[in-house]
Parts: structure tokens; C-alpha cells; sequence
């Protein structure tokens, strides 16, 4: 299933992508691997999959939310601009949160989509 909307929490070591309607939430997650090499960049390659691996999750998606937070947001954000514009085109938005349950995020996604689309002069779809 394809949804229209989709809010990511997103840090380092995990991302929570919620595609969603007004009557459907399809969850996912995506965790980071670790690698443990003695080879230097190490850290930053298992962080471009990681970062790889949302950006996949998120394929088909024509609004996207991301949210978490600062440093995951900024790192993921660079990532994105930088190795996947397609993708970057697709987020509309990066808002700083703690770590609310998906119930919380779905709502505070729908909220922020809400006044993004009035903004927009968009209508959001059903």
C-alpha cells in the first residue's frame, strides 16, 4: 500500500516511517547495522546505508515529514540533499521532537500536513 502522507522519526540508530491516510497507518522500521571494521569511514558508510535504507523506505511517497532529533535530522537531511534529490524533494518539511509514540506522531504528522496544504493551496487527498 502507497500512501499519500508519510512521517519519519528518524536519529542514528533508527527510523520510524508511518505512511498514513485519514484511516490507515502502515508502519515500518528501519534499523542501522553495525559494522565493526578497523577500516577508517567506517562509521560514516554504515551511516549512508542507513540513511540509504530510509530514503528507499520512502520511495512513492509525495509528501514526507521527517522528524527527531537535531543531529539526526541535520545528518539525514545532508545525506539526502547530497546522494538522493529525489527524495530530498519529497520531504517538505524537518521538525525537532522528542520520542512520542507512533499514535502522537501520526497526529502531530496529520496536523502539520493540515495547515502545509491550506499553505500549499493544495487539497489534501483521502
Amino acid at each position: 500500500m502507497s500512501l499519500f502522507h508519510a512521517v519519519v522519526w528518524i536519529d542514528h540508530q533508527k527510523a520510524q516511517v508511518l505512511q498514513f491516510d485519514a484511516e490507515h497507518v502502515q508502519a515500518q522500521k528501519v534499523k542501522a547495522h553495525s559494522h565493526h571494521t578497523a577500516y577508517h569511514g567506517s562509521v560514516v558508510r554504515t551511516q549512508h546505508e542507513f540513511f540509504g535504507e530510509v530514503c528507499d523506505a520512502l520511495g512513492g511517497i509525495a509528501e514526507v515529514l521527517v522528524t527527531g532529533p537535531r543531529t539526526g535530522l541535520d545528518d539525514f537531511r545532508h545525506y539526502a540533499e547530497k546522494h538522493r534529490p529525489a527524495v530530498a524533494k519529497q520531504v517538505v518539511g524537518y521538525e525537532t521532537v522528542d520520542h512520542p509514540s507512533e499514535a502522537q506522531l501520526v497526529a502531530y504528522a496529520r496536523k502539520y500536513f493540515l495547515k502545509y496544504d491550506r499553505m500549499a493551496g493544495t487539497p489534501t487527498p483521502t
